[in-house]
Order: structure tokens, then C-alpha cells, then sequence
């Protein structure tokens, strides 16, 4: 088990895979702040009603979770339960697998319940892996901060832009006010397959044989 480090040369096959999906799930984490967007559905129910009470704390839908303080404070916050707290590891770990699985179309097209019950058994099933390969987590604070940090600057080039200097309200809009359209079409059709192909091309890097 890796207890310090986090550069890729020091990580396992099975420990950058887990990196690469918590960071994954990690850029789609500060929309839990919106019960109807589509990671607010991952795991049915559980989910939706965390949802809301994110919602509810952070202000509503691009408010304190679109900021760098949400980054940051969520990385540092990750980092302490992985030297310190087991079980609450754990349990972000799945929710960060389930919301990768999520953000790249895993699921069955217009099944919210039963695409619920394959992200929840395709995430125990990986979760699983991942303890048998005993996989270490010192990484984890550092993924699941880039991963919320990619998250805001992609939403800093929609039309909406984030307040990323949280708790000031001016929201910022990159590059130009380009304005790419939010939703579950910028979901689908932009962030999750760039989060597929980023996922692919890190693990061909870490696996292919020098």
C-alpha cells in the first residue's frame, strides 16, 4: 500500500485507475448543488435527497460548490478522511466511483431506477477490485480537489459562469463569454466524453509498456 505520494510513477495499475475514476467522479461532484441535473440521480433516492440538502447549505445551483473554497475545502476535506477515517473514505470513494460511472453514460437510457441499480452494482463490483488490490489512498484529497477545481472552470466557459471567488458574488465567465449552454446536453455531449477520453488516454499512459 502507497502511504505517501501521489505522482503516477509511484501508483499501482489499480491505484491510478481508482484515481483517474475519483477524479472523474470528483468534476462532476460540485452539481450536487442541483437535484435535477443528472449525477443527482446516480444512486436513485440517496442521491436526490443529498441533493437537495447540498442545494439547500451551498445556496442553490452555482453557488458555494462552484468556487475555489469548495475545491479546496473538499481536497483537504477528502485528504483527512483518508489518513484518519476508514469508513468515511470509503463511502466518498463509492459516491466518487458511482458519479464517474454516471458522468460517461453508464446506465440505461431513460431508466432512472434501473440505471441506479447498474451504477450500484458496477461501483461495488469496482470498489470490490479495489480492496483486493489494496488499493492505498493517499492520493485521494489531490484528485477529488482537481477534480472539483476542472469542474468550475468548465463552468466558467457556459454562459451562466461560476462564482469562483465564493462567498463574493461576482461570477466569472471564460474565455470571452464563449457560452457554451449548460445542462444535460453540455453533460453529455461535452463533458463526458472528454472525461472518457481523459480517463482512456491516463491509463493507456500509465499501462503501455516504455
Amino acid at each position: 500500500m502507497i502511504e505517501m505520494g501521489v505522482m503516477a510513477d509511484a501508483l499501482t495499475p489499480a491505484e491510478f485507475l481508482a484515481g483517474a475514476l475519483v477524479c472523474a467522479g470528483a468534476a462532476m461532484l460540485p452539481d450536487l448543488d442541483h437535484p435535477s441535473a443528472t449525477i443527482a440521480q446516480t444512486f436513485g433516492p440517496v442521491t436526490w435527497l443529498m441533493s437537495k440538502v447540498v442545494a439547500w447549505v451551498s445556496g442553490g445551483h452555482r453557488g458555494a460548490t462552484h468556487s475555489l473554497v469548495f475545491a479546496v475545502a473538499t481536497g483537504f476535506g477528502a485528504h483527512l478522511l483518508a489518513n484518519s477515517y476508514p469508513l468515511g473514505r470509503d463511502i466518498l470513494v463509492v459516491l466518487m466511483i458511482g458519479l464517474a460511472l454516471r458522468a460517461i453514460g453508464i446506465g440505461i437510457p431513460g431508466k432512472k431506477i434501473g440505471s441506479a441499480m447498474v451504477n450500484i452494482g458496477l461501483t461495488v463490483g469496482l470498489f470490490v477490485v479495489f480492496r483486493s488490490y489494496e488499493v492505498g489512498y493517499a492520493w485521494l484529497g489531490l484528485a477529488i480537489g482537481v477534480g472539483c477545481l476542472v469542474h468550475v472552470v468548465g463552468d466558467c466557459c457556459t454562459e451562466k459562469g461560476c462564482p469562483v471567488l465564493w462567498p463574493l458574488k461576482q461570477r466569472w465567465v471564460l474565455p470571452w463569454k464563449i457560452g457554451i449552454k449548460t445542462g444535460q446536453a453540455f453533460e453529455q455531449k461535452i463533458l463526458a466524453p472528454i472525461l472518457s477520453v481523459v480517463i482512456l488516454g491516463l491509463l493507456y499512459v500509465r499501462l503501455a509498456p516504455t
